[in-house]
């Protein structure tokens, strides 16, 4: 039986109106969605936008290769190991109010980590963006959850606020180009600084909320066991690109974060105020949308790692040039989640739309898996970013509405929050996991072929997009992986059935 609550209760409570405000929808809400679109992008393009500034930064700041990795690292430690708890303190504290601290927080983080003068000062300004992204991100998609429950119209918001979720990090990669060719790398965090200062305007202005759920309290044991068993897994992921898969720290930190998290489940049965309640990934919908983002980003993020170094170190494209690069795919995700999934999923079941996705997204790959040193860009690398994009399109759209359909208001906060978690895990993953593999491959090619002192050079570059092609075969079974979990978990009807509430599949999935 559902844990959810009736259609009809979510409808009217997500239908009142915010104190003060008129009866109906907001006639400005659109407006709203703006500024939620604008702090949802701030935070996907600081994931990637600094990738491309950071042998620059290295360079004046006088950063050793092997502590360079912390400017990502930092980042994505804080903002992965701390979105749960930014998920619940949304939903205590109002989805408004912390969505303002997190828009000034970032920007406050992006103005030191700009006027770093040390390495230190730049890693703990990102670790702060990091902080506050997690306060912000469960915000923002709890605020659009909660604003837009028409089927129809959420329909076009989650498909705008998808769009962005994937096309941000692509678009982070050519900004990152051009700010660091054109200004100065620092400039890949002043950016943030204006972006955030509007969305904050917007926000107080456009947005409304309703207060939080001041009667509950703080999960503490949960914020230690949850948050400290996903900090404990990312910084493993991270730690075993440059480590290695076999070192003892890696080891130790993914084998003590799978028990920290083992303890946390077992913990959010028992506590009364759970950090995560577990009716959450009861739901059989949600727990394949989650499953299902994670699977997706390990293949989509390994490959923004991979090709950004094939464009310019294999065919020396420019930071600009590689950012421009990877614009088609910006583009076939924009209109995937925009222009089919937005006007398909209300008549239309979600995993329809995601089962396909997922397949275009591996055949993507799959173009990818045939790279060589001399390939053609418009030849091997546009089609499988056409591809690639508008599968990611078509997936992540329903993804974000159906995980977020029909959650009690009081949860929408932490429901938000585990979206971008599995987002966030899996893209650490993809990349860790992905480049270890590749390394690997590399090493095994370089030493099978090394036959001359005077083809060192070639056996190099062939090693490397060796490397790439046997990783990215992982990304390809990671994708087939998530159109099967999405093809049997997700099972939700078409939401215009639901009638605004919870899609009318979701009493049956349980």
């Amino acid at each position: 039986m559902s844990d959810s609550p009736p259609a009809e209760t979510i409808r009217t409570a997500s239908a009142r109106p915010a104190p003060g405000a008129a009866d109906g929808p907001d006639p400005r809400r659109w407006w709203g969605l703006v500024v939620i679109a604008l702090a949802q992008l701030m935070v996907v393009l600081d994931a990637t936008i600094v990738n491309i500034a950071l042998p620059s930064a290295q360079k004046a700041l006088g950063m050793s290769d092997g502590s360079r990795q912390w400017v990502i690292t930092a980042y994505t430690l804080a903002f992965g190991g701390l979105l749960l708890l930014g998920g619940r303190i949304a939903d205590l504290v109002g989805r408004k109010r912390t969505f303002i601290i997190g828009l000034i927080g970032f920007a406050v983080a992006s103005a030191i980590g700009g006027a770093a003068g040390s390495p230190g000062m730049l890693f703990a300004a990102r670790a702060l963006q990091g902080v506050f992204g997690a306060v912000l991100a469960p915000s923002a998609l709890s605020l659009m959850t909660t604003t837009f429950t028409d089927p129809r119209e959420r329909g076009k918001a989650f498909g705008i606020y998808g769009a962005i979720a994937g096309a941000g990090a692509a678009i982070g990669l050519l900004l990152g180009g051009v700010l660091t060719s054109y200004a100065n790398w620092r400039w890949c965090l002043y950016v943030n600084i204006p972006i955030a200062a509007v969305a904050v305007v917007g926000a107080l202005v456009l947005l409304h909320d309703r207060p939080g759920h001041r009667e509950a309290r703080l999960d503490i044991p949960g914020v230690i066991l949850g948050c400290g068993g996903l900090v404990a897994v990312v910084y493993g992921f991270s730690e075993a690109e440059p480590r290695g898969w076999s070192d003892g720290l890696v080891v130790g930190l993914l084998i003590g974060g799978v028990l920290l998290l083992t303890a946390f489940v077992f913990w959010q049965g028992k506590a009364k105020h759970p950090l995560l309640p577990l009716r959450i990934l009861a739901d059989r919908n949600r727990a394949g949308c989650f499953l299902t983002m994670g699977l997706a980003t390990i293949g989509m993020f390994g490959l923004f790692l991979f090709m950004t170094y094939y464009f310019q170190g294999i065919l020396g494209y420019t930071p600009v040039r590689s950012g421009l690069a990877f614009l088609p795919m910006s583009a076939m995700i924009i209109l995937g989640s925009t222009q089919i999934s937005a006007r398909l999923l209300p008549r239309t079941p979600p995993r329809l739309l995601m089962v396909p996705g997922m397949l275009l997204a591996a055949s993507g790959l799959l173009v990818l898996t045939q790279l060589g040193v001399d390939s053609a860009y418009a030849t091997h690398v546009l089609p499988a970013e056409l591809l690639l994009g508008l599968g990611m399109g078509l997936t992540f759209m329903p993804v974000f509405s159906t995980a977020t359909h029909g959650v009690r208001p009081q949860d929408a906060g932490v429901t938000s929050a585990m979206v971008n978690t599995s987002q966030q895990v899996g893209g650490s993953l993809g990349t860790a996991l992905l480049n270890t593999i590749a390394t690997s491959a590399t090493s095994t090619y370089v030493g099978q072929h090394m036959t001359s002192p005077a083809r060192k050079a070639q056996v190099l570059r062939e090693g490397i997009v060796h490397g790439y092609t046997h990783a990215i075969w992982w990304g390809v079974a990671a994708m087939l992986i998530a159109a099967v979990a999405s093809g049997v978990l997700v099972v939700a009807r078409p939401t215009r059935h639901g009638q605004g509430g919870t899609p009318a599949g979701a009493a049956a999935a349980h």
